[in-house]
Formats: structure tokens, sequence, C-alpha cells
């Protein structure tokens, strides 16, 4: 197993090809999946060919809570096209059931930490839909603030789409501050 990073509660290591089955159940959760695709069930083929391939392929790490290694759900902490190299985009999804025991918030916590203390981060920031409260909640508690609205051309729009998506930042000097770095 490649651990990528440890928390008090989890392990984020890579993914494999035999976590296709805790994914498909993840995306295939209709409150999970909600702000995302409308609750819209996920075909297996696609998990199997598109998914988890695009998760294997980096960026994207399984969070299992410790001790006993039951798969939580994911993180990504990864770079994206069109913006500049130093700045890392955060994003999670977490089974229900680990919903509120602040998991969201200590894998992005530490995630964080490493963006700016490994990784040369010049700025990590995370997006949601405006009507997504508890993803902001996350974003703030891990030291995020808001930045900006932004509307999205969805192609099936789902219920909350038309208030638009939001994006939090921190910036490394923020960062630093903070944490007396």
């Amino acid at each position: 197993m490649h651990v990528y990073l440890e928390t008090e509660r989890l392990i984020l290591r890579r993914f494999t090809e035999s976590d296709a089955d805790d994914l498909f159940a993840l995306n295939n959760d209709p409150d999970v999946m909600r702000y995302l695709n409308g609750g819209a069930p996920t075909p297996r083929e696609v998990i199997e060919e598109r998914t988890l391939p695009r998760l294997i392929a980096g960026g994207f790490y399984a969070a299992l809570e410790k001790p006993a290694g039951r798969f939580l759900g994911w993180f990504h902490l990864r770079t994206v096209e069109g913006r500049p190299p130093d700045e890392l985009e955060l994003g999670y999804r977490l089974r229900k059931e680990a919903w509120g025991r602040g998991f969201a918030t200590e894998g992005s916590i530490a995630l964080i930490a490493k963006a700016f203390t490994e990784l040369g981060a010049g700025r990590v920031f995370a997006q949601t839909m405006a009507v997504n409260l508890g993803s902001r909640r996350v974003m703030e508690k891990c030291g995020l603030s808001y930045v900006r609205t932004f509307h999205l051309d969805w192609p099936d729009p789902i219920e909350g789409s038309e208030q638009g998506e939001v994006e939090y930042e921190v910036l490394r000097s923020g960062w630093e501050a903070a944490h007396g770095a």
C-alpha cells in the first residue's frame, strides 16, 4: 500500500484497481452525489473504465479510517490544467456515514499543510456548489476564505445550480501567518 499521508484517524493512499467496489458504492449514493450530478446513479462500467483510471492516474487518494482500514471516500490535491503549477485544488468525497465526524476537515487540513510545507504551493483552492453548505463549512474550518461565486453552463442542470459555484482559497502567506511558519 502506497501511503501518501496519515493523520490521527486517516490513511490516505493511492487508488488501485481493487477499489472499484468501494468507489461504485460511493458514487451511487444519491446523497453523496446530490451536488455533483443530482444523485443520479453511475453505471459500474463508467466507474471501472473512466472514473477509477482517472483516480489512479494521480492526485486522488483513497481515505481509510484507522485502525481497521475501512474505506471512507477520497481526497484530492492536484494541479488543474490552465492554472499556475503552484496552485493546487483540494477536494473530497466521503461516504455519508463519515459526514459530521470531522474526517473531511482532518484530511483537508493535513493536505493543505503538505501543499505548503512539501509541495511548494502558493495557493490552495476548493470549489463547490453555492448551496452545498456542508462542504463550504469544511472549507472555512480548514482556513480557506471565500473568493468568488461563478456560474457554469450545466448540460443537465441540477437543483441549486442556478445559484452558482463558489471558490475558496488559502494563500501561502496566510497559511504561514496562521501556523507560525
